[in-house]
């Protein structure tokens, strides 16, 4: 019965209370991130009912997408599975789901003219009215999508774990979750979790950062990296007063569906060269807050991190030396580690 309640005062909020962006009550569910150049390049080619009607706390758009299936969770009025749908081209598709029948109705009658302006001969997206606690209700099968993605969407489901659970049985072996979304540096209390308002402001749904960590390590996900973190100013003082004693974070996060993650980093020997190679990172790339690969620079990295470089999309454009065949014990995460340096993160692993 509070499961049927949260979707009902969710679906309001967002389907009548909300019309555009500027009529949210803080600033959690309104993007600070900086989008890269050539990201604002597409949202330039984005129809302005879409982007006024966008309520994102990141930038969840992964590199090196073409000709994949990508799902969208939460796609709202369709700004993210837009641009993506522009990243897929025509060889690709980008499946996105919501509840909230007002803005999927925006989605979908926008759809061919966003097809028009990008060149397309035919669309490339769905629009599908569903739960993302129930991707089988709307017909996604086991291991058939390559990257799921969403934003600050997640915090608004009242059953996490089915979501993560779901996540996982949709995507295919080493396909990734990249979202952002609001965390907390503590457990929200119930009294504030039952605030309407507070709920659907990505405030009191939002999930404390090791709840999140358990809940994946149910999924079979050990490991997990994060891209970006920043604190929310939440800039409403009454909305301040009743939160004040817990921290807000808008984080962008990466997942893979990988068998051969470890719980924590192992030192095999490893050593991975970025080959420059993927679309919009000629220079560098950037697998997670500490992981940046410079372009023919040979990196040090544990076993967790060659999987997700060798087991992935992104198998072609990395050198991968070394296997397991010989363990050197727990791979150092300190601030030097031979011929690259990294940092240690409030990631999953490194």
């Amino acid at each position: 019965m509070q499961t049927i309640t949260k979707f009902n005062e969710v679906k309001e909020y967002y389907g009548k209370v909300l019309k555009k962006s500027k009529d949210l009550k803080s600033s959690a569910c309104c993007t600070t991130e900086s989008l890269p150049d050539w990201q604002k390049e597409i949202l330039k080619d984005i129809e302005d009912e879409v982007v006024t009607r966008f309520y994102g706390c990141g930038s969840p758009i992964p590199l090196d997408l073409e000709g994949i299936t990508v799902l969208d969770l939460g796609c709202g009025t369709g700004r993210d599975l837009f641009m993506v749908s522009k990243l897929v081209g025509e060889n690709g598709h980008v499946i996105g789901i919501d509840m909230t029948e007002e803005q999927l109705e925006v989605g979908r009658r926008l759809t061919d003219k966003q097809t028009k302006r990008f060149g397309f001969e035919k669309p490339n997206v769905s629009f599908l009215n569903g739960y993302i606690e129930d991707l089988d209700s709307v017909g996604l099968e086991d291991n058939s999508v390559d990257v799921v993605i969403s934003n600050c969407v997640i915090n608004l489901s009242p059953d996490k774990k089915r979501v993560f659970s779901e996540i996982f049985r949709v995507l295919k072996p080493g396909g990734e979750l990249y979202f952002s979304d609001v965390f907390t540096d503590r457990r929200v209390p119930r009294e504030l979790q039952e605030d309407p308002v507070l709920y659907g402001e990505c405030l009191s749904g939002a999930m404390y950062m090791e709840d999140f960590r358990r809940l994946l390590r149910e999924t079979g996900c050990l490991d997990y990296r994060v891209l970006s973190e920043s604190p929310i100013s939440l800039d409403n003082p009454e909305i301040e007063k009743k939160v004040g004693m817990i921290n807000f974070y808008s984080m962008t996060i990466r997942a893979f569906k990988l068998n051969s993650l470890e719980d924590i980093c192992e030192d095999y020997g490893q050593v991975a060269v970025y080959k420059g190679s993927i679309p919009h990172a000629p220079h560098r790339f950037e697998l997670d807050d500490h992981h940046i690969f410079e372009t023919g620079k040979p990196m040090l990295v544990c076993g967790n991190t060659a999987a997700m470089l060798e087991e992935t999309r992104f198998k072609n454009h990395f050198t991968v030396a070394g296997d397991r065949s010989v363990h050197y014990g727990a791979f150092d995460c300190g601030d030097s580690v031979g011929l690259s340096e990294e940092k240690t993160t409030s990631g999953g692993c490194c």
